[in-house]
């Protein structure tokens, strides 16, 4: 008989918050009518942190993902009724004060992030501010960043609307239902249990909100945030808000030198607060509804936290003297490691997907995105910052969620440099180098957990010969004019680059030839010791990394990738005759860059490393000294030289080889900073940053890394469909600063003709040029096309540049 095939997937969510609604509203909405929703509390207002939420939604944020999910939000809810028939959304506006220079600067970044991202907004005198909130205090206040189109969202009519929609469609909600258990066979999820029986399931879905680590841990899936109690409190009424009909009139506010923010009750002021104390919550403690004084989310307002709040709050709108705190709670929800949410299906559970630490102001966003990513196999915009597999395992541990998950907390309003490292927990990660790296003044920054040495102060006398334009305070930080000397140092002599925490994967089978054809877009079936740079590519040819593939053996590939999310799509695809496995903490590299680099490794070897020896994007194994070695010609930093691999235990020995050796060539260690200097130079792209899953290879300039001719492999069909509709409409472009003493730093608006046009991608100080470097994606450019980037809200003048801006002909490289 015939095996029955459901047409529509079976789908369970769990929690009925706003989360949990709007993704059955938006899975229904694309035909997946199938769907349950399991709630432990009572509907429509289930006692989670969408029962309390104040609804502030402020769009503008650093993370261009998290951006868009707000203004989806805020679209979605516009269009939506409550019972009541109200908007979902009320567009009252948002306002960000600023009390100090520090903050005002600030504010000018913010501007510029949001013309990137496309949100409307601006900076506006202290007079402009009063006329938007009249309580304001005019002696304090130096500005503010107003954005007129940001609100309030009613999340619990919200959710109740998109219910409402969603059980249209065939969707059932059932609430007093609590979640016991997660059913699986084979690695895939078949079905919750509840105490009101079991729910057959092909996907399930936990949108528990600070319950997520209870679900996971049911499901046997580590779910890394932190519920954290957040305080809230109500005045009494002003009278000059007295007769007030409307809810809100005024801007949603924010005192963020205060850690505050502020929004109308009718004739009552919100005050939240962020300067107390974190206050962590336990998950697995946390009461039924029923049990709860009040609900499971809101705990009792602790007055001693809120005092210094108060007094800071009555500073900013002497209104408030008149009044006095009238009612007050500490607020549950979520927050992770790293301040994102954590979204996507995992891999050790099949059809188990999370949507966790998300709050109000992304929730539709989140929906939509999780919703087509289900539905369709991938999302229409880039999720890499929330997808959980984006933690180390040494990020994992439930010590480091709760110290970095406070930290995010604390630090929630503060002014952040996009390079400012975590304080803690330091050092974590640290490779065999690292007690050199010590003794030469390592200033170290982080990633991924590991120390990675930005420039090191033992090279401090090398800027003695160098002029650099003077920089201001922004830029300034986290950099080192010694950056400069290392740059130059690389360009004429010598340098050694700690590469250890570029991570390195390690194929190996009869099928793995195969596998990574049909997983990468370049031809990989070379001779042995070839190295190829490839892209994985989703269906539409987004590009979700960029990997340089170096076949050792027959059967036998080493992989240098990007993130865990990589290790994870590889082994989603891998076929059983494939083994991968991550060989990065067990082993380490030496990049050895510079004119002098042969000089330097040949006489420590008895190979023959002459460029006929050993060519551009080749390997070998062989031995520095005492000490064996994968040595791969390759150069991110557009200079002849290696990378050099061996396994953790030597590479001390190795640094030590190479250093003692490299003193005669003048020989220097360098950092990152120098780096991505030069990698700018050379028009070298980092993933991440520079393209993402919503770029493809021919737009990011990648094309060359494409073999069409080679057979089928994954976004093929997206690659020939998009070349048949010809020129693209956008592409990353090179720009180059007219004024040699002006840098920009990334996410800046770019203007074409006076107008928005794109944004900043990565930008860096070329040293070698004497002038800033800026990638951006903009419409088609002609090379010689003056633009403009703003940064902190003056317009610098830049023009489009040709490719590569540092030797054209590769003759730094192939000698």
């Amino acid at each position: 008989m015939a095996k029955t095939v459901r047409a529509v997937p079976r789908v369970v969510i769990i929690g009925a918050g706003i989360v949990g609604c709007s993704l059955a509203d938006e899975l229904t909405a694309r035909g997946w009518t199938d769907v349950t929703v399991l709630e432990q509390g009572p509907m429509p207002a289930p006692g989670g942190s969408t029962s309390h939420a104040p609804g502030l939604v402020f769009r503008t944020n650093p993370s261009k993902c998290l951006t868009g999910m707000a203004s989806y939000t805020v679209e979605k809810f516009s269009a939506l009724r409550g019972p009541d028939g109200q908007a979902c959304f009320d567009p009252v506006g948002g306002l960000e004060v600023a009390t100090t220079p520090a903050r005002l600067a600030d504010l000018h970044r913010r501007a510029g992030l949001a013309a990137s991202w496309g949100v409307e907004g601006e900076v506006v005198g202290p007079d402009e501010c009063l006329k938007l909130w009249p309580f304001l205090e005019p002696d304090l206040v130096l500005g503010g960043f107003h954005t007129p189109g940001d609100g309030l969202a009613r999340a619990l009519p919200a959710s109740r609307a998109q219910l409402e929609r969603a059980t249209a469609r065939g969707a059932r909600f059932l609430d007093r239902t609590t979640v016991t258990g997660i059913e699986q066979r084979g690695g895939r999820v078949t079905g919750v249990v509840t105490d009101r029986g079991t729910v057959t399931a092909d996907h399930v879905v936990s949108a528990a909100g600070f319950w997520g680590p209870v679900v996971g841990r049911m499901a046997g899936v580590d779910i890394p945030l932190l519920p954290l109690a957040h305080q809230y409190a109500r005045t009494t009424p002003l009278d000059e808000l007295a007769g007030a009909v409307k809810d809100a009139t005024r801007p949603i506010l924010r005192h963020q030198d205060r850690d505050l923010y502020f929004r109308e009750h009718a004739d009552r002021i919100g005050i939240g607060s962020y300067a107390h104390r974190p206050l962590p919550v336990d998950p697995f403690t946390v009461p039924r509804y029923d049990d709860a004084p009040v609900m499971p989310s809101s705990y009792p307002f602790t007055e001693e936290d809120f005092a210094p709040s108060w007094e800071d709050a009555k500073a900013l709108l002497p209104a408030l003297a008149a009044t006095r705190v009238h009612e007050g709670f500490n607020g549950v929800f979520s927050f992770t490691p790293d301040g994102m949410p954590v979204l996507g299906e995992t891999r050790e559970l099949r059809g188990f997907w999370l949507a966790e630490a998300v709050w109000v102001t992304h929730s539709a966003g989140v929906a939509k995105a999780l919703a087509e990513w289900m539905t369709e196999g991938r999302p229409s915009i880039d999720l890499h910052e929330c997808d959980l597999t984006r933690f180390e395992t040494a990020q994992r541990s439930a010590a480091y969620v709760e110290e970095r998950a406070a930290r995010q907390f604390i630090e929630v309003y503060d002014i952040i440099h996009p390079l400012q490292p975590p304080e803690q927990p330091r050092p974590l990660r640290v490779s065999p180098f690292y007690a050199r790296q010590l003794q030469l003044g390592a200033h170290f920054l982080e990633g991924g957990g590991w120390e990675r040495p930005h420039w090191y102060q033992a090279n401090a006398p090398l800027t003695e010969t160098i002029t650099l334009p003077t920089r201001d305070d922004w830029s300034a930080t986290h950099w080192s004019p010694i950056a400069a000397a290392e740059a130059k140092a690389t360009r004429e002599k010598v340098a050694l680059y700690d590469m250890t925490p570029l991570r390195r994967l390690e194929v190996t089978g009869p099928g793995a030839l195969g596998f990574l054809q049909r997983t990468t877009t370049n031809n990989l079936a070379k001779k042995l010791g070839s190295v190829t740079y490839t892209l994985l590519l989703d269906e539409a040819a987004g590009i979700l990394s960029d990997l340089t593939v170096a076949r050792l053996a027959e059967h036998h590939f080493q992989i240098g990738a990007n993130s865990p999310a990589d290790l994870d799509l590889l082994l989603r695809r891998a076929p059983d005759d494939v083994q991968i496995r991550d060989i990065t903490a067990g082993t380490c590299c030496i990049g050895v860059w510079g004119p002098l680099a042969r000089d330097l490794v040949q006489p420590l070897t008895r190979d023959d490393l002459s460029h006929q020896g050993l060519g551009y994007f080749k390997a070998r194994r062989t031995h520095i000294g005492h000490v064996p070695v994968t040595a791969m010609r390759l150069s991110y930093v557009g200079e002849l030289g290696w990378e050099l691999y061996t396994t953790a235990d030597l590479g001390l020995r190795l640094w030590d080889t190479l250093w003692e050796a490299g003193r005669r060539h003048g020989v220097i260690a360098a950092g990152r900073s120098a780096f991505n200097s030069l990698r700018l130079e050379k028009g070298y792209r980092a993933w991440g940053h520079d393209m993402t899953a919503e770029h493809n290879p021919y737009e990011a300039g990648l094309g060359f890394a494409v073999r069409m001719n080679k057979g089928d492999f994954t976004g093929r069909a997206a690659l020939e469909a998009q070349a048949a509709r010809g020129e693209p409409a956008r592409k990353l472009t090179a720009l180059t600063l007219d004024d040699p003493t002006a840098v920009v730093l990334g996410k800046e608006p770019v203007y074409v003709k006076g107008a928005p046009a794109g944004y900043v991608t990565s930008a860096g100080y070329g040293y070698t040029l004497g002038r800033c470097i800026a990638y951006a994606w903009l419409p088609p450019l002609a090379p010689g096309t003056p633009v403009h980037i703003a940064y902190f809200g003056v317009k610098t003048a830049a023009t489009v540049a040709e490719e590569p801006l540092f030797d054209p002909q590769m003759t730094h490289i192939l000698k």
